[in-house]
């Protein structure tokens, strides 16, 4: 099947736009190259808003070149889940998480499905001053330290905001930024408390948005959940059998129940039963359509005959 010329010129634009905002990154697809997304709206003062569902994008340490290692980003996971590693250091962000990362070094980004990143640029030369030579520009912002609330509002401000300042205010503003930062990263202790409490109370709820919010990703498995969320796959299997469910049947009947949606929506009418299907992260069309019938009792194609003859579509 031939590719959409305009698939192939939003993965080059996307790329184009990446590398001249945020420096030197490859992306991997997670599926068909015409799903894909990569959107990049640059603000004034640095920021620049990014939304994609890529399956990686990554920079491998033999591309942080020196032109592209004067900057640190501030980023802002404004929707949708994602995990950073940098440097063998792994950090997962939901939606309202923040991150310091360091422009030097290996670099990979893996999106859960779509997110949003708003993504600011700060002087590394002043980021590294600021922490001390033998800090490192990796890690969370905190959510419960006073500047690391504060860095919060400001960021939630920005992307509001896409007044043109003046060169002074602009370096007034990243200098705020930057002198905040060494109050506002968490430690590795806090990290750990925040997980532990995470297990106490809504493991599972956070577990089922992490899914819900990546059911386009063929390879979502539950080992890959379970390294994503810091847990063994044992403990990931018992927060479902607790409930008499398991991980990979809460898995399947969330993307049945998206395919069913998007099967009945008037509006897509057009697309085909198995693109709708390779959507939601399934790669054999012959599996989805005895897992549908096994689900709903018809088959696909007569589910959306009655489901479009109902609404009168």
């Amino acid at each position: 099947m031939s590719i959409p010329q305009h698939a192939h010129d939003g993965l080059d634009t996307w790329n184009r736009e990446l590398r001249a905002a945020c420096g030197y990154f490859d992306t991997e697809l997670a599926f068909n190259r015409s799903l894909f997304i990569g959107e990049i709206r640059d603000l004034p003062r640095g920021l620049a808003l990014l939304r994609t569902n890529a399956g990686l994008i990554k920079r491998p340490a033999h591309h942080a070149d020196h032109g592209n290692d004067q900057d640190c980003f501030l980023i802002s996971q404004r929707s949708g889940y994602s995990q950073i590693v940098q440097n063998g250091q792994a950090l997962q962000l939901a939606p309202g998480e923040m991150l310091l990362m360091d422009s030097v070094g290996s670099i990979e980004i893996t999106p859960f499905g779509l997110i949003e990143h708003a993504s600011l640029s700060l002087s590394r030369p002043q980021v590294c001053k600021h922490l001390g030579g033998d800090a490192r520009a990796f890690g969370k912002i905190s959510s419960t330290k006073a500047c690391g609330r504060m860095l919060h509002v400001l960021m939630d401000q920005l992307c509001k905001d896409d007044t043109e300042d003046g060169a002074g205010e602009v370096e007034a503003l990243q200098s705020a930024f930057v002198s905040l930062l060494g109050s506002a990263l968490e430690q590795g202790d806090e990290c750990r408390e925040g997980l532990a409490l995470l297990q106490g109370n809504n493991l599972r709820s956070y577990v089922q948005k992490v899914i819900d919010e990546s059911l386009s990703q063929p390879g979502l498995s539950p080992i890959g959940l379970a390294n994503r969320l810091n847990i063994s796959v044992r403990h990931l299997y018992r927060l479902f059998e607790e409930q008499d469910d398991s991980v990979c049947r809460y898995i399947q009947r969330a993307r049945l129940k998206r395919s069913a949606d998007d099967l009945t929506n008037p509006f897509l009418r057009s697309e085909s039963i198995t693109s709708i299907a390779y959507k939601w992260g399934f790669t054999d069309s012959a599996h989805f359509s005895r897992s549908f019938k096994k689900q709903f009792e018809v088959s696909p194609k007569d589910f959306r005959s009655s489901r479009m003859q109902a609404v009168g579509a």
